[in-house]
């Protein structure tokens, strides 16, 4: 437990580390919104880049991962869905964000993170895989069926457009099609470059956690138990579950990668839920159960280490 401890402790000194310089006044809003943008827009596109050039592109697209992770996703997301949906009568667009908040792990700012202290250099692989079904599926999924249910009078096909668009500008995806290129191509690139491609994507990790402390001031958590516990309850326990599932029951798995996508799967939802929510008229809710989310996974993730370990999957 020491040993699991040693690994999600320094974690969340580095969220709290986030928190408190915000609470303090040292860094504004503002400042901090900085320091996320360099971490989207630089350190994980480099991540990305570094993760798929550094080995064989076979090596790297597994199908049989790709599938695993996005049925356990898929699965959870739909039946956060039907849960609003059906046993609890609520709107379209409500279902499908708090559908959104149990399927769509934070894998940039606190997955990977995790992950690579507990699995070492595979975990940047698994994030442009993770990012894959996240970006592609099940955000243009939720957003689609809000758009859908609500009564901002956007068609539905406008929504698509609009998505396909912001996808297009995702810095994560366009550093995961570089290194498609670059892989594919044989192209090497050039020392000095990739040096500084390499000190970019060591520094995603720390700076995502500091980012993720500093989005957590501010937030409240009031008269939303029920919505709230659902969605953190969804993304923190069943989704990590219903992917272990998958994973467990899907041939030529290596039991890293399995590891790597629980422990992806156990993260707290996405960094920007709380906009999408926002958008839809459920920023408190989304804000909330974020924050909630966030400060559980301590206890959760560990947890999740330590039983992995106890099954085997896992050694220290």
């Amino acid at each position: 437990m020491l040993a699991i401890l040693s690994i999600t402790t320094p974690i969340f000194v580095l969220i709290g580390l986030g928190y408190a310089v915000r609470w303090s006044g040292i860094i504004q809003r503002e400042q901090m919104q900085g320091v996320g943008v360099f971490v989207m827009y630089c350190a994980l596109p480099a991540l990305v880049i570094r993760a798929l050039t550094q080995q064989p592109l076979e090596e790297i697209f597994k199908l049989n991962y790709l599938i695993a992770y996005g049925l356990g996703s898929i699965f959870i997301f739909s039946a956060g869905l039907l849960l609003c949906l059906k046993r609890q009568h609520q709107p379209l667009h409500t279902s499908a964000m708090q559908a959104l908040g149990m399927a769509a792990a934070n894998s940039g700012f606190v997955g990977y993170p995790v992950a690579v202290m507990v699995i070492g250099s595979p975990a940047a692989v698994l994030l442009a895989l993770n990012m894959i079904i996240e970006t592609l599926i099940i955000i243009p999924m939720a957003l689609i069926l809000a758009e859908m249910g609500s009564h901002q009078g956007s068609s539905v096909w406008k929504t698509v457009k609009q998505t396909a668009l912001s996808l297009i500008k995702n810095p994560v995806l366009v550093g995961l099609l570089v290194g498609i290129c670059l892989a594919v191509t044989g192209i090497q690139i050039p020392t000095p470059l990739f040096k500084a491609i390499d000190m970019l994507a060591e520094a995603a990790g720390p700076a995502a956690l500091f980012v993720i402390g500093g989005a957590l001031f501010g937030l409240q958590v009031k008269g939303m138990a029920r919505d709230v516990g659902q969605i953190v309850v969804g993304k923190l326990l069943i989704h990590p579950l219903i992917v272990f599932i998958t994973f467990y029951l899907m041939p030529g798995i290596d039991p890293l990668y399995m590891v790597g996508a629980v422990l992806f799967a156990a993260s707290p939802m996405i960094s920007i839920y709380p906009l999408f929510g926002q958008r839809y008229g459920l920023g408190g809710i989304s804000a909330a159960a974020m924050l909630v989310a966030t400060v559980a996974s301590f206890f959760t993730l560990s947890l999740t280490i330590w039983l992995m370990t106890i099954a085997g999957f896992l050694t220290f």
